[in-house]
């Protein structure tokens, strides 16, 4: 319990009085005055007075009635989530995947283009900047209602400097992205590397809930890892942790500045498509379709494609020995492409791994599916912004 703020200039004190009643408020999730009164240490009529003006601003709302103690019924309080809104933006291969969502993190509105190709940083950026414009539409939300965004890019990001250090894709190898998308679009951005923010979202609300050391593979157009640590992302000295696209897994080939790491360039999904063309087995594959789904119904009708999966799934079975090997983690949670391994094939990864590493984490697929990125993205902000600070914007 707090003592109350009772000296200093007028105006300061009411703000930090506010501060007080909207914290135990969102702490709380539902409390009434008097109980507000109570935590805080403020006459009764004082807080009332502080509530009905954060209503009539709009940052509180009044939910029913609590259980009586005696008298009457108390009105109930809770934080009106919608008073405010966040975006996220998720780039993924050569989509971009975009929401706009309450303080609670529930999409109000979502939108998904294919980017034409090859990217362009300046015309993605542009693709970003349409797409909040028509999420704002949709929503109905003003735009000085929007209290950021979060942006998963590809590529390895700086978030301290706002740089993307790495990221041939679009050619953002070293600029400000951050103060560029700030400028374009009006509003704080969090940047982060986008299978960071996919792994936020599945530890805050997927297959990583509950875990504190975690590991997210992700396979798709690249390879890449997620990493928190005794619940604290795992960054790396060059925030460039994860990076396992790079291992040495695979064929060793001449990296030319700009190219695929070894482990990337033969299992990723171009790069098992690659293999599959080659042999005739996904030269019928549709946009869109599933390497891995279509390689399994190959394999129970042809051997040669049987062996090509059980390749890809070994392959994939040596870089989550490294990771194992190196972080021990709790949960390894199989994400993109590799979500469409069928039991079997799990069964088969886990067995080797039993061979190769004295601990075997719990395999787990990720199971919020494309959402994973654009909730982690949202995250991020509400992470960073402290509810306070919403005082500030009235």
């Amino acid at each position: 319990m707090r003592a109350p703020r009772k000296t200093g200039n007028s105006k300061l004190v009411k703000k930090l009085n506010k501060e007080e009643v909207l914290q135990q408020v969102i702490q709380h999730g539902q409390i009434s005055r008097a109980d507000i009164a109570k935590q805080i240490m403020l006459s009764r009529p004082c807080v009332s007075a502080l509530v009905d003006e954060m209503i009539q601003e709009g940052l509180l709302q009044e939910v029913g009635m609590g259980d009586s103690k005696g008298g009457r019924k108390p009105i109930l309080l809770e934080y009106n989530y919608q008073a405010y809104a966040i975006a996220g933006a998720i780039f993924e291969g050569s989509t971009l995947d975009m929401a706009i969502a309450d303080m609670k993190g529930e999409f109000l509105a979502r939108h998904r283009k294919r980017l034409a190709q090859p990217a362009n940083g300046e015309t993605v950026i542009e693709d970003l900047a349409a797409g909040l414009e028509r999420l704002l539409a949709e929503s109905g939300i003003p735009r000085e209602r929007l209290l950021g965004m979060g942006v998963g890019l590809q590529g390895v990001t700086q978030r301290g400097s706002g740089t993307v250090s790495f990221s041939p894709s679009t050619g953002w190898m070293g600029s400000p992205i951050l103060q560029t998308i700030e400028a374009r679009l009006g509003v704080p951005v969090i940047i982060d590397n986008d299978v960071n923010m996919m792994t936020l979202g599945e530890y805050v609300r997927g297959a990583g809930v509950g875990h504190s050391n975690v590991v997210y593979m992700y396979v798709g157009t690249g390879i890449g890892a997620g990493i928190i640590l005794d619940g604290q992302f795992y960054r790396g000295s060059r925030e460039a942790a994860g990076e396992i696209g790079f291992m040495i897994i695979g064929p060793v080939h001449n990296r030319p500045n700009g190219a695929s790491g070894v482990f990337e360039t033969h299992y990723s999904i171009p790069g098992i498509w690659q293999q599959g063309q080659a042999k005739g087995f996904l030269s019928d594959l549709q946009e869109g379709s599933s390497v891995i789904e279509e390689l399994i119904f190959h394999a129970k009708q042809n051997s040669e494609a049987r062996q090509l999966l059980l390749d890809v799934y070994r392959h994939w079975a040596y870089g989550m020995a490294n990771i194992i090997s190196i972080l021990n983690p709790e949960i390894l949670i199989l994400s993109g492409e590799m979500v469409h391994v069928d039991d079997e094939g799990v069964k088969q990864i886990h067995e080797w791994l039993t061979e190769w590493v004295p601990e075997v984490p719990c395999l787990e697929k990720a199971s919020l599916g494309e959402r994973a990125g654009l909730i982690g993205a949202v995250h991020s902000v509400l992470e960073a912004f402290p509810f306070t600070r919403l005082l500030d914007k009235e």
